[in-house]
């Protein structure tokens, strides 16, 4: 092993190393990676960055603005809404259908949006059949996953095999020619889900079920504002409610009226009688310092707050929220969005105590409360996803979602049957989508995960480095020296799985830098099919089923699902094998070795 094997080596320890333990954003990550194979000399100066202008990058960063198209003109939302009228009300069925359709958006649009389309639906129909949604959203957020292994654009990973097997001159992939093992992948995932993975699905509360109306139910009171108060005259921001006492205002009665749009400018007179959320020990030491008179005969119960000029609903964060690891209190949550956060769902726990001070995160549901007017301009941004209680129509108005799935068409034909390549055939499609008014200039930049832009563009680097350092095939030679004894398709295992392990603790774009140059090395030490490796490596890559951190996917639907980490586990390991056994036997048929 030579010192730039081993430095490389040690770079990627530690790469792994970071995103096991969460501690830095993934593309501060890749950042901290480029730099280390700069310093190092690793990689030549003058290509450092080159990462950033790759084919690769270029096409991953249009798909996420076509796919915005489709998102914000309601292409999936229409798709959506079949789901319940094709499934009906049986578990299995429903289960069925929901994988079936997220799986098809998924091959067109990134995952994490399908899910985020598709999940308000979902919830809605488990209101609707009773059906806990717990039950549900795990098969949604894995579909997604199994889908984008159907077209060279569902996932980030597909690009980036491609875009490595491409600089490298060797043969690569047509925009279908993994379908065929995608479908059987999604197909034998929606199989395992129906007869055994449904089975091993919790059964978890929400936001918005009982056991949060039952510990609301001690929050909630409700107290008088005397004449004599020094609250009186003051607005809510003077009154330092929250701050000094840790109390709530969800609502105030005054003269027979019921005020919901409260703001921090909103002057208490005297009388009002303030609907507050806080603890007994907290409504009596303002009781004591503010002269209250709490009202013992009144008992309100959460229904109580959900009327018709007072909606209590669900949200969470979007994927493209920008508020992510920021308090309620440092974006000004009431004053910004109008709505009054009643409870948190985290980890499976429920929080009522000191909202403002807990960092919002990826993956909590927030059970929010005010005027129904404002939900849907809270839904048409991009920090919140509303989950329920809307009755509104989604995105835009204005029919353009025809012209979207034209466009995605027209994307589609261009990379199977032009010259142009599939970065130019996306950008193609992005400014039509800016051009026909399916997006504005704006919505296209804030449509980007820019995480994975910079996630991509920096370990593509690394890329390079495992490259100009040979060690790629020395990876690749003790691969085989371990197990080549046992045939190629050992070695195919050994890939799949090797994938398939390292993508757990970080995401699936990054493992598929590390795992494609060490699966080409490998089929050529073996003068194997070079295709029917990376296609291993691909699905392999996609089975971040094992932990919620595996896939933003899987974060987004695990506090509206109520789920804790392990019940991910549970479901997943088995999946994980499954899909190893069924990739196994039809890989080499597709793809014979």
């Amino acid at each position: 092993m030579t010192f730039e094997i081993a430095l490389t080596l040690g770079i990627i320890g530690m790469a792994l190393f970071l995103f096991a333990t969460e501690r830095l954003r993934v593309d501060l990550i890749a950042l901290i990676v480029l730099l280390a194979a700069a310093i190092s000399g690793l990689v030549p100066k003058e290509d450092v960055f080159s990462g950033f202008a790759n084919p690769a990058v270029i096409t991953i960063w249009a798909v996420y603005i076509v796919s915005g198209g489709l998102f914000k003109t309601g292409v999936a939302d229409k798709l959506g809404s079949f789901i319940l009228r094709l499934s009906g009300s049986g578990e299995g069925r429903l289960i069925a259908v929901i994988m079936l359709v997220c799986g098809v958006i998924s091959a067109f649009m990134n995952n994490v949006g399908a899910v985020a389309v598709l999940m308000p639906a979902v919830i809605g129909i488990s209101n609707k059949t009773k059906i806990p949604a717990s039950k549900l959203l795990i098969p949604l957020a894995f579909s997604s996953l199994l889908g984008g292994s159907m077209t060279l654009i569902g996932t980030p990973a597909n690009i980036l095999a491609q875009g490595i097997l491409v600089e490298r001159g060797l043969p690569s992939f047509g925009f279908f020619d993994i379908t065929p093992m995608g479908i059987i992948a999604l197909l034998a995932g929606i199989v395992y889900m129906v007869l055994i993975g449904r089975h091993l699905l919790p059964v978890r509360e929400t936001a918005s079920d009982s056991q949060v109306a039952r510990q609301l139910r001690a929050y909630i009171g409700e107290v008088q504002v005397s004449p004599q108060s020094s609250l009186v005259g003051k607005n809510l921001h003077e009154s330092k409610l929250g701050e000094s006492f840790d109390l709530n205002v969800l609502s105030i009665h005054r003269d027979g009226n019921l005020i919901t749009r409260l703001h921090r400018g909103l002057i208490i007179e005297p009388n009002d009688q303030l609907i507050v959320e806080g603890s007994a020990q907290n409504l009596m030491t303002a009781q004591e310092a503010l002269k209250l008179s709490i009202q013992r005969d009144t008992d309100v119960s959460l229904a109580d707050l959900d009327t018709e000029d007072s909606y209590i609903f669900e949200a969470t964060l979007s994927p493209r929220s920008n508020i992510d690891g920021q308090t309620l209190k440092e974006v000004r949550f009431r004053d910004r969005f109008g709505f009054t956060v009643l409870a948190m769902w985290r980890h499976g726990d429920v929080i009522t105590e000191r909202l403002r001070d807990i960092p919002l995160h990826f993956g909590d549901a927030l059970l929010l409360q005010g005027p129904p007017g404002r939900v849907e301009a809270l839904n048409e941004g991009n920090d919140f996803l509303v989950l329920q209680h809307v009755d509104f129509e989604r995105r835009n108005h204005d029919n353009k979602a025809p012209l979207a799935a034209g466009i995605m068409l027209l994307v589609i034909a261009l990379a199977i049957f032009s010259d142009l390549g599939i970065a130019t055939s996306m950008v193609i499609g992005s400014v039509l989508m800016v051009l026909t008014g399916c997006l504005t200039m704006d919505d296209a930049y804030e449509s980007i995960d820019w995480r994975t832009v910079f996630l991509v563009g920096g370990m593509l680097t690394l890329g390079m480095a495992m490259e100009n350092t040979g060690t790629a095939e020395f990876l690749s030679s003790l691969l085989l020296g371990t197990i080549g004894d046992l045939g190629p398709t050992a070695l195919l295992g050994g890939i799949y799985l090797l994938s398939a392990l390292i993508t757990q603790p970080m995401s699936n774009a990054a493992a598929i830098v590390l795992m494609v140059p060490i699966a080409v090395d490998t089929a050529l030490g073996i003068d194997a099919n070079i295709l029917t490796f990376v296609m291993a490596a691909v699905i392999g890559a996609s089975t971040s089923f094992v932990t919620p951190v595996g896939h933003k996917a899987n974060v987004l639907v695990f506090g509206p699902g109520g789920y804790k980490f392990f019940d991910y586990t549970r479901v997943g390991i088995l999946l994980t094998i499954f899909l190893f056994l069924i990739s196994m036997v039809f890989l080499p048929l597709i793809w014979p070795l």
